[in-house]
């Protein structure tokens, strides 16, 4: 009888087993309890995307809190973002507009928003001075 099959029958004897199988099953359940309450990410809007995109790169955190900004409520808001996507010539659609202030709106300004509909170049030229 060799060493490995006298240490073996010892165990058995002594109702010793080799913790493998439940340390395993230990470390499977363990992993699976972190992966249930890990929180998926959630996926950036379109208005971050087009944000981080196209804008970032001028637009620091800094212009958006500086002392005489431009936007002082939502409709000012979605005029700011019109007016600078058409200076970068970016030819943004109404929707990408709106989508790109409600992104603001929500991380940085806080603006009561009047509804969701999206904002016509023309209402917004007729409310300009």
């Amino acid at each position: 009888m060799s060493i490995d099959q006298r240490i073996s029958t010892d165990e058995r004897r002594a109702g010793y087993s080799r913790p493998w199988p439940a340390v395993a099953i230990m470390s499977l359940a363990l992993a699976g309890s972190t992966l249930s309450l890990a929180q998926p990410v959630p996926a950036e809007s379109r208005g971050q995307l087009l944000y981080s995109t196209h804008c970032i790169a001028c637009h620091t955190a800094q212009m958006h809190w500086r002392n005489n900004r431009a936007a002082y409520d939502w409709q000012s808001l979605n005029v700011q973002v019109r007016l600078w996507q058409r200076n970068a010539g970016l030819q943004w659609s109404d929707a990408d507009v709106v989508e790109v202030s409600r992104y603001l709106n929500s991380a940085i300004y806080k603006f009561p928003q009047p509804d969701d509909r999206v904002i016509s170049k023309s209402s917004i030229a007729a409310s300009s001075p």
